[in-house]
């Protein structure tokens, strides 16, 4: 047999044995294609290069569960963002040469607040907790305390996207001074306003579009905000109740009233919280004033029913004042206002600022910012790989595409000059208000605070108790259950 000959019979040898192994290999969720170089020398010593493709199934694919909580559909990104990022997170190991891959399954849905995070505990007793957890900041108080979430501190700098993180988003990261999630979206509270309803109240053009700079400067405050809503009431412009709206169950909206007022929550050097009466009362006070006296809010509207609270403040043509997110300027007009103009309607008859200032508490404008954090479960098996796959999701391009799609606030430092961010309305008038934000604190006492302020707040809005006794019976409430841990003022 002749050299040339017995070459080409090695050859074919080869890419024969390459087909039948590909053909044989038994089909995995992961398959990493692999490019083989096989190289075979003749006698007169020229070396010919045959590539031979092939594919191996990945030797080890680790399976991760996300899950998140998300308004369809222009939250989904918050769960869709980790699916997004899945290749560039295997092509990583590969790079690497770790042989893991990862297969995601991924759990999003609108459950409410409460009953996801009870799922979260429960599953984690239970030994059943998803790898991943995205939820609010002030979870990491309870969680972190119990175990349920990993201390990611030292591993934060394995992962140079994390770099990129606004560096004042990681203070609702921590407790204790350790890192227990990260960012993934961040937003702001506003005052939205009715442009048509001030119209008919006899406002100018000029006096509307003025009035965001002047809550900015304080020259417009919550007083103000009421006189104007109680007139619309009694000129008839807006139905009873209808002058001025919040959410309508306990959230993080409520915490800048008592900041507003001049309260405070944490205390240097202990990790107790502070309970100040005299701000407590001034906010049970205003919400007593607002539904008993001036009949601007509906005694009842703390009834939980949040599909009719987004239609019914959707147009804008029933409601003066709405305290609400950033992120519900997407909602409104993407479930409700698609058949009159979508976000044009909104820009056309709605305005927002700050949340005006108390003049008898801190005088200041203010809002409140409630990152929700990609967490990571103690139980994970594969932790690295939890967070080499949030790594991946935290980058300009998919954090701007949620944030444009839903209304909130970008995370990264590299959004400031990107173009789709930068060119984004919304966004861009609505980053000014990070000015003026605060933060709920994260502490392992903070539920059984908010719950007992948030029924102080049911009490005097319903007119079941005056300011004064819905602050006598929060302090004894706050006592029973938190005892050493408060400090009442």
């Amino acid at each position: 047999m002749s050299r040339k000959t017995r070459w080409l019979v090695i050859l074919a040898v080869l890419v024969f044995a390459a087909v039948v192994i590909a053909a044989c290999a038994q089909p995995t969720p992961q398959v990493q294609v692999i490019k083989e170089t096989v190289v075979v020398k003749e006698t007169v010593e020229v070396e010919k290069v045959v590539e031979v493709t092939k594919e191996v199934p990945a030797s080890n694919v680790v399976h991760l569960v996300a899950r998140c909580k998300a308004s369809p559909p222009y939250e989904n990104g918050r769960c869709d963002n980790l699916v997004a990022a899945l290749g560039a997170a295997n092509q990583a190991l590969a790079a690497a040469g770790d042989p893991r891959r990862i297969e995601l399954e991924t759990i999003q849905d609108d459950a409410d607040w409460g009953d996801y995070k009870t799922e979260f505990e429960l599953a984690s007793d239970a030994g059943e907790a998803p790898d991943i957890i995205c939820s609010g900041h002030e979870h990491i108080g309870d969680w972190a305390t119990a175990g349920y979430i990993l201390d990611i501190t030292d591993m934060i700098g394995d992962y140079p996207e994390f770099s990129d993180v606004i560096d004042s988003l990681w203070d609702s990261t921590k407790l204790n001074g350790r890192i227990w999630g990260v960012p993934q979206d961040a937003e702001a509270r506003p005052m939205y306003f009715s442009k048509t309803l001030l119209k008919e109240l006899g406002w100018s053009d000029e006096e509307i579009a003025s009035l965001p700079d002047r809550v900015a400067n304080a020259e417009w405050t919550w007083d103000d905000m009421y006189d104007t809503a109680q007139q619309a009431v009694e000129q008839g412009i807006v139905a009873e109740g209808d002058g001025w709206w919040h959410r309508p169950s306990n959230g993080p909206d409520f915490l800048y009233y008592y900041y507003g007022a001049g309260g405070e929550i944490t205390q240097e050097g202990t990790d107790a919280l502070v309970f100040d009466t005299e701000a407590a009362r001034k906010v049970y006070a205003r919400l007593w004033d607002a539904s008993q006296v001036r009949k601007i809010i509906r005694p009842n509207k703390l009834d939980g029913d949040w599909d009719f609270h987004k239609e019914y403040t959707s147009r804008f043509d029933k409601v003066m004042f709405v305290f609400e997110g950033t992120w519900r300027w997407a909602s409104w007009h993407t479930n409700y206002l698609q058949d009159v103009g979508g976000e044009d309607y909104l820009w056309e008859h709605v305005g927002f600022s700050a949340i005006p200032a108390q003049p008898d508490g801190t005088g200041k404008p203010i809002t409140l910012t409630h990152p929700l954090l990609y967490m990571i479960s103690s139980q994970s098996e594969a932790p690295d790989l939890a967070l080499l796959l949030i790594s991946k999701a935290t980058t300009k391009e998919l954090n701007t595409s949620y944030a444009v799609a839903s209304g909130h606030l970008g995370i990264l430092k590299s959004q400031s000059d990107y173009p789709p961010y930068t060119t984004a309305k919304f966004l861009s008038a609505t980053l000014p208000l990070l000015q003026y934000t605060t933060f709920l604190p994260n502490s392992p006492y903070w539920s059984q605070w908010s719950e007992a302020y948030y029924l102080g707040i049911q009490a005097a809005e319903s007119g079941e108790l005056t300011p004064d006794e819905a602050v006598q019976v929060v302090v004894e409430q706050l006592q029973n259950n938190l005892g050493e841990h408060v400090i009442i003022r």
